[in-house]
């Protein structure tokens, strides 16, 4: 059914598993994401499911969403369909946890960041590396503050610097880090939510994080407009996503 992510179910249908597939990074591009949103909407129909969780194929959870569709012809698409994404999870009404394995960086990170629970190895790296390629992540913007506090997302994100599994969790924005995420994963489930009743878990989904969301979801679009309207109107925005894309230092223009 898909071919860039692996859906199933253990854990006698409780507990679904979204696997990213792709290839060596597991790039978020619009096929994976458009995947992913099938998955979850299919998921969020099975009354008896009380979780879904993210993990990935290979050495690394994910580099992020695709550099070459943060062009400026693609670009309006793809942030549309990223964004699609999380107001998908929002509606699932689903606990969201991830395992995270080598690095976790943009559009990757902000998908964690929007878990509930988020386990990792000792190896995990974590970043939103956006503002060296001239961009700003948008979600991050929205989220980091609830998970990690203003100074950390301030940080984070006008450095673009990565951090390793001990200061992701020192700053909050992990829970776990253990050699073995997956299991540690399994294990918070079946000790913490496969007790509880499915019905009960979305409702209080749903309004645990009523403000974060209320906010999230007023705010996201305008800053959709604003990346698709003003920054990709920017030389420095432009030249930073081409520099990449030929593997060469930009050269800003500061305008």
């Amino acid at each position: 059914m898909f071919q860039k992510i692996i859906s199933d179910v253990t854990h006698e249908g409780q507990l679904c598993w979204i696997t990213l597939n792709a290839n060596k990074g597991n790039i978020l591009d619009i096929a994976m994401m458009t995947e992913m949103v099938k998955a979850i909407e299919l998921t969020a129909t099975n009354p008896l499911v009380k979780a879904i969780a993210f993990k990935a194929n290979g050495d690394h959870f994910s580099f992020g969403a695709s550099v070459k569709e943060h062009e400026q012809k693609k670009v309006a698409t793809m942030l549309s369909s990223f964004h699609r994404l999380f107001r998908v999870l929002i509606r699932s009404k689903l606990p969201l946890l991830a395992a995270v394995r080598g690095q976790c960086l943009g559009g990757a990170m902000e998908l964690i960041t929007f878990c509930h629970w988020v386990f990792c190895e000792e190896k995990a790296r974590f970043g939103q590396p956006e503002i060296n390629l001239g961009v700003f992540p948008p979600v991050a913007s929205l989220l980091l503050p609830y998970r990690v506090g203003q100074a950390a997302t301030d940080d984070l994100i006008l450095t673009g610097r990565s951090i390793d599994a001990n200061e992701a969790e020192k700053i909050g924005l992990i829970n776990n880090v253990s050699s073995n995420p997956e299991k540690a994963l399994q294990a918070f489930f079946e000790n913490h939510l496969v007790s509880k009743s499915a019905i009960a878990l979305r409702f209080s989904v749903e309004t645990a994080r009523t403000s974060m969301v209320t906010s999230f979801l007023q705010n996201l679009e305008l800053l959709e407009q604003r990346y698709v309207n003003d920054l990709m109107e920017t030389q420095d925005a432009n030249e930073g996503i081409a520099a990449f894309i030929e593997k060469r230092d930009p050269l800003w223009r500061h305008r």
